[in-house]
């Protein structure tokens, strides 16, 4: 159809309006005026046959370059239901910044008096119409793809996907699909989900094999006609990249009983003709057309709540893990742009002492940067369909990952990739003698192991009835110098070969899991990483300063000019030494990827955070994630909110922390700091954190002069006593330190009593507008 697009802007000398399309990086669509007040262009346009709108955004251009643009807003949008005829005339406004208030909750968490024992899709929508209902203007979940490895609650790890592109097949709203025809079965299927509707957690394989059952029945009554619909073949032929071997990855792990691929006696080895063939055979054919099936109505249902929020002006904000799975579609069929010899984590922090080992294989950048970084493009083009602002999981892995070998369990001998990685005679120049095999090998000796190990004599002698003995009834020391150690000389020891890796460690303790043994098992860990130096993964007579190594053993057997040689060289190298090198690394990769869609982008950048991180950050517009109690400054204990970067997401928790409640009681001596620095208040602070203490907070927060404030959904609920949980313990979402943590907080209340709450509501409504957001 023929569009002419108008707006009214007042430009200086020199400077025209134009517009662009999704890919920021694309030539504009200029326009022309006659009054210099109303600009106008007219094209033909052809608009998404999917029901995705068409998203814009203007900009102001001079001499060729794009001087400035509507940022971090809504893009503009149009649907074809809002276009009739064969011409039309679409007036807009300039969009500037402004102040927004929203909310944090995994879809996973919601709870409505439908959904089946999960948040779904349909949950979603709901919760965008209460946000928007009380003032509002933002929804942030985690995210949403599929993460089906092992059909059991270990797949509720929301950021272990085994496709960049599919989404979890738990998200589906049944209520928005036909009903089955068999009443029996129908009923049988309520029956359930009343019971897992009314747990007061998510029980994930209950509600996956209830809800795949009811998808399967469903697929076999109207799948096939579903699949013949011309929206199901529009959506499989723009899918089509992904979509088939994301459907054969699925059938091949639920035959083989495994996601990893090494294990599979078929297809193995990716190899697009063979999976194309498999997919039309009798034994395979039925499986594939129903997983590819399921992701055609996610898309559906997901698009809905997406043109829902923008109609309604709500930001819809996804989230972007850093990794992917080993055993993912990704790693199956595009190998070469992984290292799989790595695993990514994280240096130790406030969630981790011993940091954190994530599993994920690193990227392969080089690959990656010869083909323009296609494989990211495609995943960032991706979720603008659905969403309108995105978090960059980790950013900080865009300047340097945090690489660990596969062999490690925790994440202290990690090292930073890419990184300059020192000689033996740079170590010397700092004034520390170089000896390679004390600095850079586990030093054990006798002192050692009793420190570590002679606190586990209090269980030999303390078995129950029928136990075996602990330790063999050795003495805890004895026991593990017999088993794990070779004594070298004097009361020095080393690692045998077999146990010198903390996973040798980790498989021969596995499955004991009394106290005992993993106390045992843990202790053991720590001297396996008790070292000053770990070697470069790639050249291994290069060396880098162990994380954290002043505070293991090791560190007190230096003299002490010996240890200010290695303080002066480890503060060196993690603060100063790569600031221009992770620069130009992030400006390599982050430009082109923040530019290719129109979401506004966000960067988790917490954690050891490099110095060159805000330059990029700032020069990109990024937001960036401020929380009170981990604040960017080593010299505060806790961030000013007043303070805050106008291009930033400040929240009071997210995910990973303990809410608002639960982090009052965690210290009372930082507690009753913050009760009296931060909130200017006499005496001794509340054992609890009250209501009116919370609303004070998140009133701090509003008040701040952070583009975004979205505070997670418990911290909202905190400032009101009727409708706050009863149990401060029971909303924590994840814990960190914890890689098994079972993922299956849902909200306490239903949504329609969250709407029917019309006081809070009220309240609400009043707080963020008094706050002008």
């Amino acid at each position: 159809m023929q569009l002419t697009f108008q707006i009214e802007y007042h430009t200086q000398w020199g400077e025209a309006v134009g517009l662009q399309f999704g890919n920021l990086t694309d030539a504009p669509l200029m326009f022309h005026t006659d009054d210099g007040r109303l600009w106008q262009v007219t094209t033909q346009m052809t608009l998404p046959d999917d029901g995705a709108p068409l998203l814009y955004r203007y900009g102001i251009w001079r001499d060729g370059q794009c001087v400035r643009r509507e940022e971090c807003t809504l893009p503009h949008s149009l649907t074809a239901d809002a276009l009739q005829g064969e011409s039309a005339v679409q007036l807009d406004h300039w969009f500037d910044a402004r102040r927004v208030a929203g909310v944090a909750i995994p879809v996973f968490s919601l709870r409505s008096e439908g959904s089946y024992g999960v948040g779904d899709f349909g949950d979603l929508r709901a919760m965008v119409q209460w946000a928007a209902s009380v003032g509002m203007s933002a929804v942030q979940i985690l995210p949403i793809n599929d993460t089906t490895i092992e059909h059991t609650w270990r797949d509720s790890y929301p950021y272990n996907a085994i496709s960049i592109y599919a989404f979890h097949p738990q998200y589906i709203d049944l209520r928005q699909l036909p009903a089955l025809r068999d009443e029996v079965a129908a009923a049988r299927f309520e029956q359930r989900r009343l019971e897992l509707n009314a747990l007061p957690q998510i029980d994930y394989v209950a509600m996956i094999q209830a809800k795949m059952a009811y998808l399967q029945a469903l697929f076999e009554q109207e799948g096939e006609a579903t699949m013949q619909s011309p929206d199901y073949q529009a959506f499989a032929r723009r899918s089509q990249q992904w979509l088939l071997p994301y459907a054969m990855f699925s059938v091949l792990r639920d035959r083989y009983d495994t996601a990893d691929f090494n294990r599979w006696p078929e297809c193995s080895v990716y190899q697009a003709e063979l999976v194309e063939a498999l997919s039309h055979e009798a034994d395979y054919a039925p499986q594939v057309r129903f997983y590819s099936y399921l992701q055609f109505i996610l898309h559906q249902q997901l698009l809905r709540v997406s043109n829902y929020a923008r109609a309604e002006g709500v930001i819809l904000k996804g989230d972007i893990p850093i990794g992917i799975s080993r055993t993912s579609v990704e790693a199956w069929v595009e190998p070469y742009y992984f290292n799989m010899q790595g695993s990514t984590g994280a240096p130790p922090d406030a969630f981790s002492v011993n940091g954190q080992n994530w599993g994920f294989p690193t990227y392969n950048w080089d690959y990656m940067l010869q083909d323009g970084l296609q494989w990211w493009l495609r995943r960032f083009r991706h979720m603008a369909t659905y969403f309108s602002a995105y978090r960059i999981d980790h950013i900080l892995g865009f300047f340097r990952i945090w690489e660990i070998p596969v062999t490690s369990v925790h994440g202290l001998l990690g090292q930073f990739s890419p990184a300059l990685p020192m000689s033996a005679a740079e170590i010397e120049s700092y004034g520390l003698p170089f000896q390679e095999e004390f600095m850079t090998q586990p030093f054990i000796n006798d002192e050692l192991l009793e420190l570590r190990f002679g606190p586990l004599r209090r269980y030999v002698g303390a078995e129950a009835e029928g136990e075996s003995p602990a330790y063999d009834g050795k003495d805890p020391v004895q026991y593990v110098r017999d088993t794990f150690l070779q004594h070298l000389h004097d009361d020095i020891w080393t690692m045998r070969d077999y146990f010198d890796t903390q996973q040798s460690i980790q498989l021969f303790f596995s499955g004991k899991v009394k106290p005992r043994n993993t106390e045992m098992r843990d202790a053991l860990y720590t001297l396996i990483s008790d070292v000053l130096f770990v070697r470069d993964h790639r050249d291994p007579t290069l060396y880098h300063p162990r994380i954290a190594a002043q505070q293991d053993y090791v560190y007190t057997r230096l003299q002490p000019w010996e240890q200010q040689a290695f303080d002066r060289l480890y503060e060196h190298y993690y603060w100063h030494r790569h600031n221009h090198f992770w620069y130009e690394q992030a400006m390599r990769r982050l430009p082109r990827l923040v530019e290719s869609t129109q979401m506004i982008v966000c960067g988790e950048d917490l954690g050891m955070v490099p110095e060159c991180v805000p330059w990029v950050m700032e020069q990109l517009h990024i937001l960036s994630l401020e929380v009170q109690r981990m604040p960017k400054s080593p010299a505060e204990q806790f961030g000013h909110p007043d303070r805050y970067p106008v291009l930033s997401v400040c929240t009071t928790g997210s995910h990973d922390t303990e809410t608002l409640r639960q982090w009052w009681t965690l210290d009372p001596v930082a507690t009753q700091h913050y009760w009296h620095d931060l909130l200017q208040c006499e005496g001794d602070a509340p054992a609890e954190a009250t209501p009116q203490v919370c609303e004070r907070i998140v009133t701090d927060h509003l008040a701040s002069p952070s583009l975004l404030c979205i505070l997670p959904l418990q911290d909202w609920l905190a400032i009101d006593g009727q409708l706050r949980h009863p149990d401060v313990d029971a909303e924590r979402i994840n814990i960190p330190a914890n890689p098994r943590h079972y993922w299956r907080y849902r909200m306490h209340l239903t949504i329609e009593q969250l709407a029917r709450a019309t006081h809070f509501g009220q309240h609400l409504s009043e707080l963020i507008a008094h706050c002008g957001r």
